[in-house]
């Protein structure tokens, strides 16, 4: 038996889905932005002397003011974070859920096993009333408690063990693992792009200095070099691959203490260990937003 994305409650995959779409949305933005101050360089230096380069950099300045009051008004990186700290809150509590940890490792019957998991639910959507909105709803989003949850929840602690360690800790482990390599390659890429075009406008500075006359696009490449450094650091690239990698090594360690688990108690005592940990993760990351 295995629990998948699609087997957690209907308001993590709704949580999901909306800091997906947020996080795309605020950096295609961001992306779009950058992509027009340099074209709008371009075009005043290429066309400098020209009315409609003069018109044709005044536009794209306009739309560029317009994606900024988007931004600020939309606020798609509220919506991002919010979601993201919504989806995994649910995470969290549903598996304290299947595998009957505390606070569901009760003596009480599975009806009221539910009912508990279904307020503390409707209580992480109550503190995060300005991402309502967002949320939206369909069918193949699932129920709040599916039945692959309830499954798991009766299987003998020693299955339930095994699949937390295989679809909980070692997804995770992979999951840190390959998001902490992919953010060290692209830190060095766009470190290396920016160092480029700096070097560029440098060489383009000094060879101005023996050439007075020349004309060359400075502004062009500084603005380039200004919008990949922009880039970079909206990413957090280097950061994110610290963070990741000393998650990746963490978990591992988690891992190794599951040989310890011999009974329920000892199972819900490691699983409310391990999402302290996880959670602990989480909520550097959400911390990073006012950075």
């Amino acid at each position: 038996m295995q629990m998948e994305e699609s087997d957690f409650p209907a308001l993590y995959n709704a949580a999901d889905s909306a800091s997906l779409e947020a996080q795309s949305n605020s950096f295609n933005s961001l992306r779009l932005y950058l992509i027009l101050l340099v074209a709008a360089a371009f075009v005043s230096f290429e066309w400098a002397q020209e009315v409609y380069g003069a018109i044709a950099s005044a536009s794209l300045f306009l739309i560029t003011l317009g994606i900024l009051v988007w931004l600020k008004v939309k606020k798609p990186e509220d919506i991002w974070y919010n979601g993201r700290a919504v989806a995994e809150s649910v995470k969290t509590r549903t598996w304290r859920w299947v595998m009957k940890a505390e606070p569901y490792d009760k003596a009480v019957s599975e009806e009221q096993a539910q009912r508990e998991l279904l307020s503390d639910l409707k209580a992480i959507l109550a503190q995060n009333r300005s991402l309502s909105g967002c949320l939206k709803w369909t069918p193949d989003l699932g129920e709040a408690i599916s039945k692959k949850m309830i499954s798991i929840r009766s299987l003998p602690w020693k299955e339930r063990l095994d699949i937390y360690k295989n679809d909980r800790i070692d997804n995770q482990s992979v999951w840190y693992s390959k998001k902490s390599q992919f953010n060290k390659r692209r830190a060095k890429q766009w470190f290396a792009a920016s160092i480029f075009l700096h070097s560029i406008a440098i060489l383009m500075l000094l060879y101005r200095i023996k050439n007075p006359i020349t004309s060359l696009p400075i502004e062009v490449m500084a603005a380039a070099a200004s919008a990949v450094l922009t880039w970079l650091q909206a990413k957090k690239h280097n950061e994110l691959n610290s963070s990741y990698s000393l998650a990746a090594h963490e978990i591992v360690l988690i891992k190794g203490e599951a040989v310890s688990v011999q009974d329920d108690p000892h199972l819900s005592e490691f699983v409310m260990n391990s999402e302290s940990a996880f959670s602990r993760e989480h909520t550097q990351w959400v911390a990073r937003k006012s950075v």
